[in-house]
């Protein structure tokens, strides 16, 4: 099988900046001491404990415990290899990787590279797409809906749209030229086969790329165009692939993420267009989903870009048809708001008229007022709640006021429920004092939800392990304080302790778990200088995930020292836990001591050892007041 060689496995790890690599879906804040926080995107939280650490290359969560460099990140977050996630950092930092043969494959063959190559192909697909709708005669159907959408030419290469000729073969001949093989074509879902041979997956079709966070292409969307197309939907996009998760991708969110980022704000449209309207009117915050309804994991991706918790209200505005199935719609969003702390709103245009028609029939300015005009999404609900009932009659009007008080459950602010409560009498007609009766009897009535877990919906969290089941746990005891800080100091700043552990033992950490992390260290060798590389390798050479979430919270937790007072805190940090095992040797002397006879040859023998004892531990002493003073 092919093997990356471990020596560009370092140099990708040197070249890497992980907090670079995380910004692609978390926004980080700094956090002080050189570190950056923001909210995990492993677990569900309110508050950020997801620390990076970038002088280190190291991540770490102290919400659900997940660690490790930015190749691990990258294994994680997208469900890659460890071989594709080092090849996908390797194109971004411009190393270029080798590979090794070891040993005969024990299964089928993987190309080593498949993942850049998909995104190598999806990228030549859009340069091809994108020259067919400027030049080809072919292509006049397209450029005719672009300019009749509102759209100009600089719009249209802004969101890289293109044409798919009808021929069948165009884009796969265009490919093969380009040395592209035809399972890889047919793996990215870019062509298909028959038994008359390959052909395009997509055919006299108007084109957009869909671009996942960090700008590379993953799939493609196509509006149908001629009555004759062998496909049915009038939109049809890329099927599931490696590199193409529908259910976790945004149209637009490329172009959206700073914007959303900054504003603290998404918009949540329906198709491509909505969106290009959108930011063509100076909604940069619009995206839109793929083929299918938004749910938990679009969801995810705009609570982290946001930065979501309790402290930070961000807003979700929905865009829905007036129909009968934007108002599905608005309800099946609004069920799933949970999955935001941040306030959600639904802005729907009085005639019924998506963003793009919007702008067409009124101009810019109409999409951003839309926007502006927005409600709260529960208002919105409660609307359509309301009107299914006869609020004339007393029965109906108790049974609108049950349905409508279990929505009030489901409003993220609880500031706001109160509000909503008074809405719901007025609207009924009814006495508060019946709505807030019915509401308490709706919340003693309401299960409660199980947490979620990334193994799925439903999932209950497992319970925290008992102190005594794991020596894992025992490494949290007040006792060891001095110990972890050691192995923080060591972490974070391997290039400043380097000149003063050569002192150091394994007899100085009492806890095995310290005691194996320092060995490893050791025999990895403290570097000379900052090395970004230096502690993920440590990380690999470990033998156990426990150890290495030890090793991943050392390099992330605040040490209060910056880069300019670690000369003088680490030092300190490691003479202490120094100090702490001389004490300890100098307690088992004297206690030797006291059992020996005064006047046995052994007895001076045993003092001298008290002695010089007490002489170095004055010295580590003295060397780390010397150290704080400085």
């Amino acid at each position: 099988m092919a093997r990356i060689k471990d020596e560009d496995i370092q140099l990708v790890r040197e070249r890497v900046r992980i907090d670079e690599v995380v910004e692609q879906y978390v926004t980080l804040r700094n956090a002080g001491g050189g570190a950056r926080k923001g909210l995990c995107p492993f677990h569900d939280e309110k508050s950020p404990s997801f620390n990076v650490r970038p002088a280190q290359g190291f991540y770490h969560c102290f919400g659900c415990g997940v660690g490790g460099d930015a190749i691990k990140f990258l294994m994680e977050i997208e469900g890659l290899t460890f071989a594709e996630s080092v090849e996908r950092l390797a194109d971004k930092y411009g190393v270029q990787l080798r590979y090794e043969e070891t040993g005969a494959p024990t299964g089928p063959r993987r190309d080593p590279g498949q993942r850049q190559r998909l995104l190598l192909a999806h990228k030549a697909a859009e340069r091809f797409y994108a020259e067919q709708l400027m030049s080809s005669p072919e292509a006049a159907p397209g450029r005719r809906l672009v300019t009749d959408r509102g759209f100009d030419q600089a719009a249209a290469e802004l969101f890289g749209m293109g044409w798919a000729p009808k021929s069948g073969q165009a884009l796969v001949n265009h490919l093969r030229g380009k040395g592209f093989a035809e399972d890889e074509l047919v793996i990215g879902g870019l062509a298909r086969k028959s038994a008359r041979g390959l052909f395009d997956a997509f055919q006299g079709r108007l084109m957009w790329p869909i671009k996942e966070i960090s700008g590379e292409v993953i799939g493609f969307g196509a509006r149908r165009m001629f009555d004759d197309d062998f496909m049915s939907g009038k939109y049809v996009n890329t099927s599931e692939t490696p590199i193409y998760k529908k259910a976790q991708v945004l149209y637009g969110i490329d172009l959206a993420r700073d914007p959303i980022r900054k504003q603290s704000q998404a918009v949540v449209v329906e198709g491509y267009t909505d969106v290009m309207a959108c930011h063509q009117a100076g909604v940069l915050t619009a995206v839109a989903t793929c083929g299918t309804a938004f749910g938990e994991g679009h969801a995810r991706v705009l609570r982290r870009l946001m930065l979501d918790h309790d402290a930070f209200h961000g807003e979700v505005i929905f865009t829905f048809d007036g129909d009968e199935a934007g108002q599905k719609a608005a309800v099946k969003a609004f069920e799933g708001d949970e999955e935001f702390t941040g306030q959600t709103y639904v802005a729907v245009e009085g005639t019924g008229k998506d963003p793009c028609d919007l702008r067409l029939a009124e101009g810019d300015e109409a999409v951003r007022e839309l926007i502006g005009s927005r409600i709260p999404l529960y208002r919105f609900v409660l609307d359509n709640t309301l009107e299914r009932y006869d609020l004339d009659r007393g029965d109906q009007r108790i049974d609108a006021v049950r349905e409508a008080v279990r929505l009030a459950s489901a409003v993220r602010d609880t500031s706001k429920v109160d509000e909503f409560l008074r809405e719901i009498a007025t609207r009924a007609g009814v006495d508060i004092d019946l709505v807030h009766a019915e509401h308490r009897k709706a919340k003693d009535q309401k299960p409660s939800a199980p947490k979620l877990t990334r193994a799925g919906a439903g999932a209950p969290e497992p319970e925290p392990a008992r102190p005594e089941a794991s020596v894992f746990a025992s490494f949290g005891a007040p006792q060891f304080a001095a110990e972890r800080e050691a192995l923080k100091a060591l972490a974070q700043y391997p290039q400043v302790a380097r000149t003063v552990a050569a002192d150091l033992t394994d007899d100085d950490f009492v806890h095995p778990v310290a005691r194996e992390i320092w060995r490893h260290m050791v025999a990895r060798g403290l570097p000379d200088h900052a090395d970004a590389g230096w502690l993920p390798a440590v990380a690999d050479s470990l033998p156990g995930d426990d150890l290495r979430r030890v090793l991943g919270v050392a390099a992330v937790e605040p040490l209060h020292a910056s880069e300019q007072t670690a000369v003088t805190v680490v030092p300190a940090v490691l003479a202490h836990v120094q100090e702490l095992a001389i004490s300890r040797q100098i307690g088992d002397v004297k206690s030797r001591l006291q059992r020996t006879d005064p006047t046995a040859p052994e007895y001076q023998e045993v003092f001298g050892q008290l002695v010089a004892l007490e002489q170095r531990r004055r010295g580590i002493r003295d060397r780390a007041l010397g150290a704080v003073g400085s």
